[in-house]
Formats: structure tokens, sequence, C-alpha cells
């Protein structure tokens, strides 16, 4: 993400994955158009915590946003779904939970997307 690689992001996807933050859920399909839209910047992960359970699995990952021009930051984590494929391990579902100021987690404000 921080590279503005798309496709590579995407292909850490399975076919049918989704990802929801600002309220909403976006196929795969709308995930281009979604980064677009979105603030450019550093992306910083953590080792996510993951619980297996046979060909499937979630899992918490934590998540620090630096955004490039004032450098504001944004915190908060991921809550996955991951399913075994032929290709290896896949997120299925990747949802974004912000941590406010005031302790409260949300998932986000409504974006400047627009769905065409």
């Amino acid at each position: 993400m921080t590279r503005g690689d798309v496709d590579r992001v995407l292909a850490v996807f399975t076919a049918d994955g989704s990802y929801s933050a600002f309220g909403d859920t976006y196929p795969l399909d709308e995930f281009p158009a979604l980064v677009a839209a979105a603030p450019k910047g550093l992306f910083l992960v953590g080792t996510p915590v993951i619980e297996l359970d046979g060909d499937a699995a979630t899992g918490t990952q934590p998540l620090c946003f630096v955004e490039h021009a004032r450098h504001e930051m944004r915190i908060g984590y991921y809550d996955d779904t991951y399913a075994r494929t032929p290709d290896g391990w896949r997120l299925r579902t990747r949802a974004m939970t912000f941590i406010r100021r005031s302790g409260d987690h949300d998932s986000g404000r409504p974006h400047a997307f627009t769905r065409s």
C-alpha cells in the first residue's frame, strides 16, 4: 500500500475477498478505486495474531498510517479471515477499525469514495 502497488495487495486476497471500512464493505473489484480516493502515506503493520481452524483462520493485525504531506497519524487494527487455497494462505476478508483519541473504536467516517 505504501508503494501504491494495488495489484500486489489484491494478490494476497481470495478471489471472493472483501475489504470493510468507512461503514461499508467493498468487493475487490472496487478496491483500486477506493485506494485511488484514499490519502497516501506510510502503512505500518505489526505482527498479526492468528487462530487456525483447519483450512480457515481468523486474525487481528495492528496498523499505523502516517499521511505523507502533513504526517498526521491514524491508528487501528484489521480483523481478518483467511482461507487456505491451492496457492497458499490468502485473506478472505479484512475489516478496518480505527482507534480514536477518545478511546472509541469504529469503522471510520464515510469515505470520499463514490461508487459508480
